[in-house]
């Protein structure tokens, strides 16, 4: 059976229960609206999503733990709720008297409380009375638009994690000393560069700033914000920056330069300029260029560098993307995403993804950030990421940046040296095809 339910709504209802997955159980256009076919598919089975879809576009629903039956009595449930979605984002109206949350009724479908039935009386029909054991404006939830086009039930199954880690990490203080000192050591492939120029892309609130922000404290020994990062609808950072990490107080600047950009926004004239990343790609925006969304710099700009040299250049383009928000990532920004990777593809830039946040994306690595690579959840969401930016698994990067702490984690660090690491050796291939096209070039003269 094909779900409805789209991949994205199953994963936003989904993130209000926990580490968990939907199983359809139930489909009124397979099984029919008639009460037999629900309740020869459903009872017995628990906890359970209910959803019904009208033709006005409503898709809406209720959550129980408690397992279908045909008893005609209610049952227990203080965690019941009903649901509507509002575009992409998920109102929630929980049980007000959970002794009623659900009865178990044989004639109909789902039947939530006295407020919400699926499939009432065997038919395609909605029954909707709100503010008896559940407050809902009607309107909201459904549009008043009491005809199904479709039913559909899902069992919620916790999600498996993996015995062994899918991915090998030393998780040791001296793993962590061993990869801060390979930065420290790390020369560029060209002798005309002695810093890398890492370009990190991303939507406005995923992170970029405060990864800048977690890589500088490491090698300062404390947590520091010097970058500009916090919580905003729009981007905070206004101008295209370039950080240079110091190794510590006083210390030389290690091998690598962290470019931050304004955030990318759905909308068009907001957030960053697609025809700004062409500039940037090739060195010609300055430090400190103040962003216009609305107008990218133009080359006969006072501020224009006209002759950048390869160390000007960015080498290799970082996406970084909050791990809470892959599945339910807005069209129109998947798009600007795909129109970027593609100017990124033909100068040849090497690229991959950071995903941040992935403690706030799974309870299982809230609880221990070692768990980032058993946890069968996050490997679903770094496919998912590498499908929708365009890069392989190999290229995507979990990552836990400092934001709440005041002190440093080694298991934090560790993960986070490792997205400075991979980030060298992508670039490895990028100033072999250098070299070998001045080769070229200096044969045929």
């Amino acid at each position: 059976m094909n779900s409805k339910l789209t991949s994205s709504q199953q994963k936003t209802i989904c993130s209000q229960l926990g580490r968990f997955k939907l199983r359809l159980l139930y489909k009124a256009s397979i099984h029919g609206f008639n009460s037999t076919g629900f309740h020869q598919q459903c009872d017995y089975h628990s906890p359970t999503v209910s959803v019904g879809f009208n033709a006005s576009g409503y898709v809406f629903g209720g959550y129980t733990k408690q397992p279908f039956s045909q008893t005609g009595q209610h049952s227990h449930d203080d965690q019941a709720f009903l649901f509507t979605f509002n575009g992409e984002k998920l109102l929630k109206y929980p049980v007000s008297n959970p002794v009623y949350a659900v009865k178990m009724i044989g004639n109909c479908g789902p039947y939530f409380g006295e407020d919400l039935i699926l499939a009432y009386g065997g038919e395609a029909q909605v029954h909707s009375a709100p503010g008896n054991y559940y407050n809902f404006n009607a309107a909201e939830m459904h549009g008043k638009n009491l005809q199904l086009t479709e039913c559909e039930v899902y069992e919620v199954e916790t999600i498996s994690e993996f015995e062994k880690p899918w991915r090998t990490v030393v998780w040791e203080n001296e793993k962590r000393a061993e990869m801060m000192e390979s930065i420290r050591l790390y020369c560029p492939p060209s002798k005309s560069v002695t810093q890398l120029r890492v370009l990190l892309i991303g939507p406005v609130g995923a992170g970029k700033s405060s990864f800048f922000n977690s890589i500088n404290s490491i090698f300062k020994g404390y947590v520091s914000n010097q970058a500009i990062a916090g919580c905003s609808t729009h981007s905070l950072t206004k101008q295209f920056r370039t950080y240079s990490i110091k190794d510590g107080k006083g210390g030389n600047p290690l091998p690598i330069i962290l470019c931050d950009t304004m955030g990318l926004e759905e909308s068009t004239g907001a957030g960053l300029d697609i025809d700004d990343i062409t500039s940037i790609l090739a060195g010609h925006l300055p430090d400190s260029y103040q962003f216009n969304p609305t107008a990218p710099l133009l080359s006969n700009a006072s501020d224009y560098q006209t002759s950048p040299g390869l160390s000007d250049k960015i080498h290799c383009v970082a996406y970084v993307v909050d791990a809470c928000k892959v599945s339910i990532m807005p069209a129109k920004l998947e798009q600007k995403l795909e129109a970027i990777r593609r100017k990124v593809n033909l100068m040849g830039i090497p690229q991959l993804v950071l995903l941040t946040k992935v403690d706030e994306a799974c309870s299982f690595v809230s609880q221990d950030i070692r768990n980032i690579y058993k946890s069968s959840y996050i490997q679903e969401i770094m496919q998912e990421v590498g499908v929708r930016v365009g890069v392989p698994m190999s290229c995507v990067v979990p990552v836990k940046n400092y934001s709440k702490e005041f002190e440093l984690d080694q298991n934090c660090d560790i993960l986070l040296l490792t997205a400075i690491i991979q980030m060298f050796r992508s670039t490895e291939c990028y100033f072999d095809d250098i070299t070998d096209r001045l080769s070229s070039k200096v044969k045929t003269k």
